[in-house]
């Protein structure tokens, strides 16, 4: 299918390139990777008259790791995070999710920024960024906002982003070395979208129970979101096979998922239960 007519321009900084947003009231969109804006455009479910390709500036294809934990450049591409041997104990689960994303040659393109602005509730990155309580760095015409990930999607495919507004850095906090975490998910055939999926991560206290319990869901609501009911099913207690499933339970009946073509509400609630039971038995052994 051919793409609408467009514009196209690919500034070299930053600064011109969110200028080049202002400009256009509206009717320009940015491109990072493409791989999911590209689709949306060749089903005419988006027909920007300037395309503002990011792939010019620099900065934004790094990945800093502190004291304070990972910060990723926007362009930051799925394939530089599984490639990154620092993420491995610096954000395991970062890595975990994403190695569930698409294909290689996906991997090769699609980008973090990219990912959080299509704000896909079937997507890993948006689904990682609110259960690990991310930060977003934004900048627009009007200068800086930090925005929490929980904050930033409102729905699906929507996003508070200006229209003059780019993801610039994604924060993610500090990874302790003892934590315990999972992250799992399905879908009909290997690389699609998840018809559901789980991440899952706790600490422990000296006694040995659960604590900062973090459950997030993807794929069974129309934006990611953590699970307050499933945590606290966990905080305050020894996650044995008993918990695991009072968990498992209180997660699925949270959860408002749609039905559509692939599965049914009741099919993706189970899904949740049975993910997150299979995350919470692998993080507890």
């Amino acid at each position: 299918m051919k793409l609408p007519p467009f514009h196209y321009v690919a500034p070299t900084s930053l600064a011109e390139a969110i200028s080049l947003l202002a400009a256009s009231g509206g009717t320009a969109k940015a491109l990072s990777g493409g791989q999911s804006f590209v689709p949306v455009m060749a089903f005419r479910l988006a027909s920007p008259s300037l395309i503002v390709d990011l792939r010019k500036i620099p900065g934004l294809g790094r990945i800093d790791i502190d004291d304070q934990g990972v910060r990723l450049g926007a362009k930051v591409r799925w394939r530089d995070i599984l490639d990154d041997k620092r993420l491995a104990t610096a954000q395991p689960l970062l890595q975990a999710a994403i190695s569930h994303v698409a294909h290689y040659q996906i991997r090769n393109r699609g980008t973090a920024g990219g990912s959080l602005a299509h704000a896909d509730p079937a997507a890993e990155m948006p689904g990682i960024a609110v259960a690990c309580d991310a930060q977003l760095l934004l900048q627009s015409s009007k200068g800086e906002r930090v925005v929490a990930a929980a904050d930033f999607f409102t729905g699906a495919l929507s996003t508070v982003l200006a229209d003059d507004e780019l993801i610039v850095e994604i924060r993610l906090p500090k990874w302790p070395a003892k934590r315990r975490w999972a992250f799992e998910e399905f879908a009909l055939r290997r690389g699609d979208f998840a018809l559901a999926g789980v991440a899952a991560f706790y600490d422990e206290d000296a006694s040995g129970c659960a604590t900062n319990a973090h459950v997030g869901v993807i794929g069974a609501c129309t934006r990611p979101h953590r699970v307050g009911e499933a945590e606290a099913a966990l905080n305050g207690n020894k996650v044995d096979e008993k918990v695991i499933l009072a968990a498992a339970k209180a997660a699925a009946a949270a959860v408002d998922p749609p039905s559509d073509l692939h599965a049914s509400a009741e099919y993706r609630r189970s899904l949740v239960e049975t993910l997150l039971e299979r995350a919470l038995k692998r993080a507890s052994t």
